[in-house]
């Protein structure tokens, strides 16, 4: 029965990751064309388009009462990305100008939202005016990334967008997928967890955080072997802020939901103390290596010692 509701956690993941990539080609293709820097589009657009599933993770858990599923995924998948993938890219792409100053500031933002996810979660529910003060995090920190983060290193993106209509109904389409594999992705999560009697927090933490990241792992590949290095980079950052804001208040918007206490705030600082070194060491460089990649992905390993202690 286990490996059965695996198999269909993986099936869902997989349907909800390639809906969320066609989402992102197709919502990309409608904003490309307005000359606006590729770090810009990477931490606003396209991190909204990775981070669908963590987002469709969020509503749907909620809705369901599990509001476990919903913070250990996001606070996960927020720490995730400044470790494992960012750690990655380095191994792929070669040597990355990150930009210290594009680092503290978005690494700043992203601790101060994480740390306000993490005195929400304190005791134990999140409410609608909860997850209201979360999504309005986003959009002030959003608003001031755009006005103060120091210029791109890459040229502005101007790729013409034709038949506007088309990829509105395609990406429209693609999130209707998303939101039908995250759901079956949800429900085979919840049954593990039942069956291996392990809290549905470190399921979400360590294992569904890890499947939601896959969208940013392969579109940031993808981006620095075409040569868009600043979107990529954009991208990582970008994400890592909306799981620490919009992905955790957009579920409780909706449908207010309990959480454990405990372990969303052993996660919480967790995450927030390993974004904090993260934000620390790239500040602090002139280019992200592999040696600094090294060091991000010992960090993520951290992780698990942190919440697995927990069990």
């Amino acid at each position: 029965m286990t490996a059965a509701w695996i198999v269909a956690g993986i099936i869902g993941l997989g349907i909800a990751l390639a809906a969320s990539r066609r989402a992102v080609h197709h919502a990309s293709a409608l904003a490309f064309g307005s000359r606006l820097p590729p770090f810009v589009i990477g931490i606003s657009l396209l991190a909204i388009g990775t981070d669908l599933p963590e987002i469709a993770n969020s509503i749907i858990s909620s809705l369901r009462d599990q509001g476990d599923l919903n913070v250990s995924d996001s606070i996960g998948s927020a720490a995730t990305q400044l470790t494992l993938v960012l750690g990655l890219l380095p191994f792929v792409g070669g040597t990355l100008v990150v930009g210290k100053g594009r680092v503290r500031l978005v690494g700043g933002l992203t601790i101060l939202a994480l740390g306000l996810g993490t005195v929400l979660v304190a005791d134990g529910y999140l409410s609608s005016l909860d997850g209201g003060v979360l999504v309005i995090a986003w959009i002030i920190t959003s608003a001031a990334i755009w006005r103060y983060a120091p210029p791109s290193s890459g040229p502005a993106l101007t790729v013409p967008a034709r038949r506007k209509s088309r990829h509105i109904l395609l990406a429209l389409g693609a999130l209707g997928f998303v939101g039908a594999g995250s759901w079956l992705a949800i429900e085979a999560l919840l049954r593990i967890a039942a069956l291996i009697n392990v809290p549905v927090y470190i399921i979400g933490f360590l294992g569904a955080s890890l499947g939601t990241s896959l969208p940013e792992l392969i579109v940031d590949i993808t981006a620095i072997r075409q040569g868009q290095r600043d979107l990529a980079v954009g991208d990582v950052f970008g994400s890592s802020l909306v799981d620490a804001t919009l992905s955790i208040g957009i579920g409780p918007l909706i449908a207010p939901v309990a959480v454990s206490a405990d372990l969303a705030l052993r996660g919480g600082l967790g995450a927030l103390g390993t974004i904090a070194m993260v934000t620390l060491l790239l500040g602090t460089v002139k280019h992200h290596t592999r040696v600094t990649g090294t060091v991000l992905l010992f960090l993520y390993a951290g992780l698990y010692v942190v919440l697995l202690n927990a069990l």
